[in-house]
C-alpha cells in the first residue's frame, strides 16, 4: 500500500518521555516531507503548545498541518490559516462545571493563551508545564468564561476518572465528545468533533484517500483516528484498548516508534540507524 500522510499524536507518541523529538525520528519526518508525504501533528494540546514541534519539523516549509484541541482546530502551517474550528458555548462550559462539582473533581479550560481553573490541582499544573501556558486560578469559573472556548478538561487520578469517563460518555452522548488523552485528563469538545472526524475532513480537503493515511497514537483520544486511518498504529507504550484497535503496534515513544513505522511502511524515506 502506498501512503501519503502520517498523523502523529504528540505526548507519549512523537515526543519522548523528556518531551523532545529524537534525532532519528526528526530526520525521518523531515525526509518524509521532502519526498512529498504530509505530516500532521494531532494532539489534545492547544495550538499554542504545538508550534515548537511544528517549527522543529518544518511543517510550514512543507505545507503540513496541525490538528489541535483533539480536532477542534485544524491549522495550515504554511499559511497559518485555521481551516476548521469548533467551540463550546459558555452555557455548555457552565454545565460542565456543574458536572465537575457533582463528581468532586477539578475542571479547566483555555481563555486566550492561559489555562483557567477554580480548583488548584496538580494535573492542571502538569498541563501548564506541558504547554508552557500560564495557569490562572479564579474564584468563579463561570464568570471567567464569557466567550466560546475550544475545549474543557476534567482532572483527577486515573482510577477516579475511568468510571467517570464511561458515565459521561453515556450521559453526554450526542451532546459532547468525551475522551481521555492521559489517565488524568478527561477532555470535552463539541459533539462529533474528534481527532478522527477532523482528520477525515483534512484528508478530504487534500484529496488524500482514507486508505492512504497512517495515524499513530497511544491514548483513548487517539482511537477515532487510529480506527479511521488506513493504517492505525499503536505505540508500544499505548494502553491495551488502543493496542487492541490498532492494525500495527510499533516500538515505544522512547524507542523511536515513529521512525520504526516510517521504516516499515514508507520504504522510500531515509531512516538512519
Amino acid at each position: 500500500m502506498s501512503y501519503k500522510m502520517i498523523v502523529l499524536d504528540m505526548d507519549d507518541t512523537l515526543l519522548t518521555s523528556d518531551h523532545t523529538i529524537s534525532p532519528k525520528t526528526k530526520e525521518a519526518l523531515l525526509d518524509a516531507q521532502e519526498r512529498g508525504y504530509k505530516v500532521v501533528l494531532a494532539s489534545g494540546r492547544p495550538t499554542f503548545a504545538m508550534w515548537d514541534a511544528a517549527r522543529e519539523l518544518e511543517l510550514a516549509k512543507y505545507g503540513s498541518f496541525i490538528l489541535s484541541f483533539n480536532g477542534a482546530s485544524v491549522i495550515n502551517c504554511e499559511t497559518n490559516e485555521e481551516i476548521f474550528s469548533s467551540t463550546l458555548q459558555p452555557d455548555t462550559v457552565a454545565h460542565l462545571h456543574d458536572i465537575s462539582e457533582r463528581e468532586g473533581i477539578a475542571i479547566h479550560t483555555y481563555v486566550g493563551n492561559e489555562i483557567v481553573t477554580d480548583r488548584p490541582n496538580p494535573y492542571t499544573d502538569i498541563e501548564g508545564e506541558l504547554t508552557g501556558m500560564s495557569v490562572i486560578h479564579v474564584d468563579n469559573f463561570k464568570d471567567a468564561v464569557t466567550a466560546p472556548v475550544v475545549k474543557c478538561l476534567m482532572l483527577a487520578d486515573g482510577d477516579t476518572l475511568a468510571p467517570i469517563e464511561t458515565k459521561l460518555q453515556e450521559e453526554l452522548a450526542g451532546k459532547l465528545a468525551v475522551a481521555r488523552s492521559k489517565p488524568f485528563f478527561l477532555e470535552f469538545t463539541e459533539a462529533g468533533v474528534t481527532k478522527g472526524t477532523s482528520l477525515a475532513f483534512l484528508a478530504d480537503q487534500l484529496g488524500i484517500a482514507q486508505k492512504e493515511v497512517i495515524a499513530c497514537g497511544d491514548g483513548n483520544n487517539d482511537l477515532t483516528m487510529i480506527e479511521w486511518a488506513g493504517l492505525g498504529v499503536a505505540m508500544g507504550n499505548a494502553n491495551t484498548t488502543v493496542k487492541g484497535k490498532a492494525d500495527f503496534i510499533t516500538k515505544s515513544n522512547n524507542e523511536d516508534g515513529i521512525a520504526h513505522v516510517i521504516e516499515t511502511y514508507m520504504a522510500d524515506v531515509l531512516v538512519t540507524q
